[in-house]
């Protein structure tokens, strides 16, 4: 290869960076944009946003899953507020030990217990719902012994106004039908170490 071939692959090298920077850098301050407008749901209409509202304020049922969800008693979600941008926010997640359910059922049931947190927060309080996604979504595991301790810490998160979410099994494996099964608890990490703060990990 003569200098005339490389100062060219050079500066191709070099103009093909700066473009790729260029589109990069564009890209992005379109996204923060679109990001700071409606980060959560920027098509959301307030038809959709309604029914889901509704969908969330019942009972939610799906013929597929194994599980309901349950939100009876919710304090009111979309008042909560967080103190800055520096304000962690956490999701616990509460099984039940005394059901003798398997490594893979538990999983199963964390993870309903997650997506309806996170469905109530989409709709309910999607602000609480971006910091929680901005300071690493965080996720514990702990372990209570019996649904009294569940109903109880689902009570107490509720007087703050946390997002408090039930799952009941539908019973169609291992567990009994309607056995409460996890809770999934979401806010600002100083209110639910408050709820939660004495619990062991699972």
């Amino acid at each position: 290869m003569g200098p005339n071939i490389l100062s060219i692959y050079a500066a191709l090298v070099v103009t093909s960076i700066s473009i790729g920077f260029w589109a990069g850098t564009k890209t992005k301050n379109r996204t923060d944009k679109q990001s700071t407008a409606n980060p959560i749901v920027p098509s959301l209409n307030p038809e959709k946003s309604k029914s889901l509202e509704e969908e969330l304020d019942g009972n939610e049922t799906d013929e597929t899953e194994e599980s309901t969800v349950s939100s009876v008693g919710d304090g009111d979600i979309g008042s909560l507020r967080v103190d800055s941008t520096d304000d962690n926010c956490k999701m616990v997640l509460v099984v039940r030990t005394d059901l003798g359910m398997t490594s893979g059922k538990i999983a199963a049931q964390c993870s309903h217990a997650a997506l309806a947190c996170y469905k109530t927060l989409l709709v309910k309080n999607p602000t609480l719902l971006r910091q929680w996604e901005r300071t690493g979504q965080t996720k514990v595991a702990l372990r209570c012994d019996n649904e009294g301790e569940l109903l109880l810490l689902k009570a107490q998160a509720q007087s703050l106004n946390l997002c408090a979410r039930s799952i009941q099994d539908a019973g169609r494996t291992q567990i009994a039908a309607g056995s409460r099964t996890v809770l999934g608890i979401a806010g600002p990490a100083r209110l639910v170490n408050q709820i939660t703060g004495k619990l062991k990990l699972l």
